[in-house]
């Protein structure tokens, strides 16, 4: 069975760089993971990406050196189980509130005597290059669980969120982190108001205390260096439909809209 490496890297204390996959597109998924990111994140919670689409991604990111993984829209049961059926080798919860949720999101993803999922599928085995078997074996230690801190009562709550056993990233969300403490609506992924740089800052010294990999997202590689020296060891760049859509827009704001004058002719005139 392939070892998850994204788990190694975080397990060893090394930086795990990624992206989110906004689009619901199988071949978009297989371009980025070629790119040399550790790991790709198909955002099923704010795109329009159903559960055979997103199978279809995993199936074309299988074979690169990108990890796959998802963010559910909720934290429910029956969506960890039809992601890690569909392939998942990570799985981010977004807005975690509370101890309570912690503890049925790390049940929902592990396998008995640890937690609830049930048994079923195949094409998880596929995803990971082995046997039923050997992937029910071994699914618990190599499935990566990420919960998303992106409100304050989250943050007011860090302790007892990430003293829960078995979460191995808690990822930072920082627009709607901005938005929960009314500093406003796409105040940016590197917002600088004090009261969430102090808000970010007291998540990560809770990772660090309960040994949980403290992640965040980014807006770019120069925010993501920025973060890795901060101490954040899993970090999204961004998403692949907005580096689509900066690149082109740069490139529509150099194109010359106006005509160019002509210059006055000097030949010889004809008359008529």
């Amino acid at each position: 069975m392939r070892k998850n490496h994204v788990l190694e890297k975080l397990r060893a204390g090394q930086p795990s760089v990624g992206m989110w996959l906004s689009l619901p597109s199988p071949e978009a998924a297989e371009y980025v993971s070629r790119l040399g990111v550790d790991w790709l994140v198909v955002d099923a919670e704010h795109s329009a990406v159903d559960i055979r689409t997103l199978a279809l991604m995993f199936m074309a990111i299988n074979g690169s050196p990108a990890a796959p993984m998802v963010r559910i829209p909720w934290n429910t049961a029956e969506t960890f189980k039809r992601v890690l059926d569909a392939g998942a080798w990570g799985v981010v919860v977004p807005m975690l509130k509370s101890r309570q949720e912690a503890e049925d999101a790390v049940s929902s993803l592990r396998y008995p005597p640890v937690g609830v999922r049930s048994v079923g599928g195949g094409r998880h085995a596929i995803s990971f290059d082995t046997t039923a078997g050997e992937y029910y074996e071994h699914a618990n230690a190599e499935i990566l669980l990420a919960i998303q801190i992106e409100h304050i009562d989250g943050v007011e709550r860090a302790d007892e969120i990430l003293s829960v056993p078995g979460i191995d990233v808690c990822f930072v969300g920082p627009n709607d982190l901005a938005a929960s403490m009314g500093v406003g609506l796409g105040a940016g992924l590197e917002c600088d108001d004090p009261r969430v740089v102090e808000a970010i800052e007291h998540v990560l010294q809770a990772c660090r205390h309960y040994g949980v990999a403290p992640g965040i997202h980014c807006s770019n590689a120069e925010a993501v260096n920025m973060r890795i020296e901060q101490g954040f060891l899993f970090c999204g760049m961004a998403s692949e439909l907005r580096y689509m859509l900066n690149g082109i827009s740069a490139d529509i704001r150099k194109i010359r809209r106006e005509v160019p004058s002509q210059p006055a002719s000097h030949g010889p005139q004809v008359q008529y």
